[in-house]
């Protein structure tokens, strides 16, 4: 199972990297439209999902991994965010935004799978291990 949450995770380190290098692109194409905030925004927000997912990698525990994950999280919404402003405010194309938009749902829904399932199995076992009870002998249980 670990390494199943591993290949997940490089999959989201991959897709967070790439979605990054667009954002990068999309930023120039801001820039070159003299909207230097808009473009500062979602450069900021857009690159940082994926820095804060290299940096769950390397959780020195489970909530470490859950809170980082939740950051990255947060930033793919407030990307999104971005996204539909420079969208809906007509700065550039439909065409030219909606992909982007997509791929941020994709994040969002990916992101908050892995926080709430990272945080489901830490909740598990501090409840096991806080609980009461204690098992001495298991028959048939190898």
């Amino acid at each position: 199972m670990k390494q199943e949450v591993l290949k997940s995770n490089n999959v989201v380190s991959e897709k967070s990297y790439a979605f990054a290098l667009n954002v990068i692109q999309l930023a120039r194409v801001l820039r070159k439209q003299h909207e230097y905030e808009i473009a500062s925004q979602l450069l900021r927000c857009g690159t940082s999902i994926g820095a804060n997912v290299e940096e769950a990698q390397c959780g020195v525990s489970r909530t470490d991994f859950a809170a980082k994950m939740g950051i990255a999280s947060k930033e793919a919404r407030e990307t999104h965010y971005w996204l539909r402003l420079v969208r809906d405010s007509q700065t550039l194309s439909h065409d030219q935004v909606q992909l982007r938009l997509k791929e941020a749902e994709e994040l969002v829904r990916t992101l908050t799978a892995i926080v709430k399932t990272s945080q489901r199995t830490r909740n598990l076992k501090s409840n096991i291990q806080h609980s009461p009870f204690t098992i001495t002998h298991c028959e048939g249980i190898a």
